[in-house]
């Protein structure tokens, strides 16, 4: 059974890359913006999903570790296994960010450790942290692609 449902998500995966190129194609957006914002968005679904829902439930501990949790494991983990396997695949990819790309990283960084730290929250800190995704996303909307 884990075998056919791996077999199904990568099925999955390739069909959702496959629309979202094409879809990068007539929006005319740019690969960064696709990548930092969209499939973000899209691959973390579960996570956000369960970090809201143990925040309805009152357990904020566990929504933050759940929410930060996935962006370590992406930021230690993932990128760098991604790294060392496209070297042995033959298609060499590096970890080379630009300007804006590192400082939205330290931004998000800085605004979460901000709003954690008292370890309180309410719905305006919410709403803030939404308005820096939403500045983060035009940014990266108007980013010129490629590097």
């Amino acid at each position: 059974m884990l075998l056919v449902s791996t077999l199904f998500v990568a099925w999955l995966s390739e069909f959702s890359v496959t629309s979202v190129e094409s879809a990068r194609a007539q929006l005319g957006v740019t690969e960064v913006f696709i990548g930092v914002i969209v499939v973000a968005i899209i691959g973390n679904a579960a996570e956000h999903s369960t970090a809201v829902w143990m925040a309805i439930k009152d357990k904020m501990d566990l929504s933050l570790g759940i929410a930060i949790g996935s962006s370590l494991q992406i930021a230690l983990f993932v990128a760098p296994v991604l790294v060392f396997t496209s070297w042995f695949m033959g298609h060499p990819m590096d970890l080379e960010f630009t300007i804006p790309e590192v400082a939205a990283v330290i931004v998000a960084v800085f605004i979460v450790a901000e709003i954690s730290k008292d370890g309180r929250t309410n719905w305006l800190e919410g709403v803030q942290l939404l308005s820096v995704y939403l500045i983060l996303a035009i940014l990266f909307y108007f980013l010129p692609g490629g590097h």
